[in-house]
């Protein structure tokens, strides 16, 4: 066997080098063939695989575009302020302050200190959800008859659990997620309709507001009723900007949302950073 020996297993992985899959990183990023920002901007560029997760700190003012490719992508969400991880995204506060469950373009990603992480600057999908969060294990094995990483149809929390782990923190760091391009609509008695994709294609930007460390799982949304663990490709770019400023359409469009900004840029400057 030509990976018996040390030589042979030497020999083998070098001879992968240069050879692609269809979902993994391209680095460096700026080797992306066809790049949506000026040449020497993209800090990230990934396919991440159905039923995988990836993750990275992003600097402030970073846009992360991503892009559900096939039309049944998921793209579970978790923010952390990257050197103050107890400071994260709080799904029940960007609802509550913002006096809507729906998330789309001009909405604000908002962590439980009353500050912004990001901000929705586009969105062509519409099918998003804040209510339900991710799947776990005993609901994965129950549904699709095992939830663990390594298995056929792995759990959205279990995902996190290892991308967290890659960046210092514990299962216990892990709240609430926001998921991206598989929606659903609440009823008037309180339960919800599944609304599923907005098709192949449809991509949302988002804004780094502050240094954030990013999570990504791209597993099935837990409301999906199709009995077959159904996860397509997700398209992960990002690229250098600037972050959001006074005066910036979004930073004025709501009183809470002002209120926000202000509370960033104020916890900012103290810092040496706005």
């Amino acid at each position: 066997m030509a990976t018996a020996t040390t030589h042979g297993a030497r020999a083998h992985a070098r001879a992968q080098q240069g050879a692609r899959a269809d979902a993994m990183p391209f680095v460096p990023a700026s080797s992306w063939p066809t790049p949506p920002c000026e040449a020497g901007h993209l800090v990230w560029a990934e396919t991440v695989a159905g039923g995988n997760y990836t993750h990275r700190v992003l600097a402030r003012g970073t846009e992360l575009r991503l892009t559900d490719l096939g039309g049944d992508a998921c793209a579970h969400l978790l923010l952390f302020v990257a050197d103050r991880p107890w400071e994260r995204l709080n799904v029940a506060d960007t609802v509550k302050v913002q006096w809507n469950a729906y998330l789309g373009e001009g909405r604000l990603l908002l962590s439980d200190q009353g500050r912004v992480l990001a901000s929705v600057i586009a969105d062509t999908s519409g099918r998003h959800d804040a209510l339900c969060g991710t799947s776990a294990l005993a609901w994965n094995t129950r549904r699709y008859g095992d939830g663990t990483p390594q298995s056929g149809s792995p759990a959205g929390r279990e995902l996190f659990k290892l991308a967290a782990a890659k960046n210092g923190l514990a299962p216990r760091d892990l709240p609430p997620s926001l998921s991206f391009f598989q929606g659903v609509e609440v009823r008037d008695d309180g339960s919800v309709d599944f609304t599923g994709s907005a098709g192949p294609g449809a991509s949302v930007t988002l804004r780094a507001e502050q240094d954030v460390t990013v999570l990504l799982a791209n597993v099935p949304h837990p409301a999906d009723p199709r009995d077959a663990y159904t996860s397509t490709p997700l398209e992960v770019l990002a690229w250098r900007g600037e972050a959001t400023r006074s005066g910036d359409p979004l930073w004025e469009a709501t009183p809470e949302g002002h209120r926000a900004f202000l509370n960033t840029t104020e916890f900012l400057a103290a810092r040496g950073i706005a």
